[in-house]
């Protein structure tokens, strides 16, 4: 069997996901793995309003987070890596950078956004149903992009599980998204955990919330550097999803790269 990698995996730090990094790494090493990396939603500084402060670990955690990921290492004869998975706020630029990959050294971050600006609140993508809404998470993500900041980004097309439709501006904002990323030579990531959750009934026959087939069409046509990952939010899934996202990508012909830390 072929060994993949995997770089978005979930620990039960984050309130959401079951499982130590030991028990991924163990699992990952029965399965094949050539890379595991493990991107747990970042904390936030104490002053930052978040509405996910239940899915993410507390600062005072992190220590415990590298430790166990330190103990992932020793347990598996690949390497493993430590990485975060943020939401972009320009706000916070520094934290990032200075906090999140300095004084906690993060080896890679990622951009997934799960949430956006709006009246001065971080609401999440659920609520994005109109097209001013959907331009101005679009921006978002195009600012985080252009930050350098993000190694690559995660479930581009999460949008669509709250438009459910493809229209000229769904269509719009997804070249703009993959355009933003080949500018600045950032992957985009085909989610193999949206492939694990319910279809859609849409007005041009049963789609996944994400990933979402239109919009990889049009990146499988870009000069977009295209990975796969899990999404792993428990143990067993940390390299069967990876393949579900390299099967869905192959429908498409899409080449898919082995992502590399920097």
């Amino acid at each position: 069997m072929k060994e993949l990698s995997n770089f978005h995996t979930h620990t039960y730090l984050c309130g959401h996901a079951q499982g130590k990094p030991v028990d991924y790494a163990l699992q990952a090493k029965k399965e094949g793995c050539k890379g595991l990396g493990f991107s747990d939603h970042c904390p936030f500084p104490k002053d930052f309003p978040d509405p996910w402060e239940n899915v993410r670990m507390e600062i005072e955690q992190v220590p415990l987070y590298l430790e166990q990921i330190e103990e992932a290492k020793k347990a598996v004869d690949f390497p493993v890596y430590t990485g975060f998975e943020c939401e972009w706020d320009p706000v916070y630029e520094n934290w990032y950078r200075d906090e999140l990959k300095g004084r906690f050294g993060a080896q890679y971050l990622v951009l997934g956004q799960h949430w956006f600006m709006k009246d001065g609140r971080h609401p999440g993508t659920g609520i994005i149903k109109t097209d001013k809404d959907l331009n101005d998470y679009c921006n978002q993500v195009i600012s985080g992009i252009k930050s350098g900041l993000f190694d690559f980004i995660a479930h581009p097309d999460l949008f669509m599980s709250s438009m459910k439709e493809w229209t000229r501006n769904t269509e719009e904002v997804s070249r703009a998204i993959i355009a933003a990323a080949i500018d600045m030579n950032i992957p985009i990531e085909v989610n193999g955990y949206g492939l694990a959750k319910p279809t859609q009934e849409t007005s041009r026959g049963i789609r996944q919330n994400y990933p979402y087939a239109e919009f990889w069409e049009l990146a499988s046509d870009s000069k977009a550097t295209i990975i796969c990952n899990s999404d792993a939010h428990f143990p067993n899934d940390v390299i069967f999803n990876a393949w579900r996202a390299r099967d869905f990508a192959g429908r498409f012909g899409i080449d898919v790269k082995d992502f590399k830390i920097k």
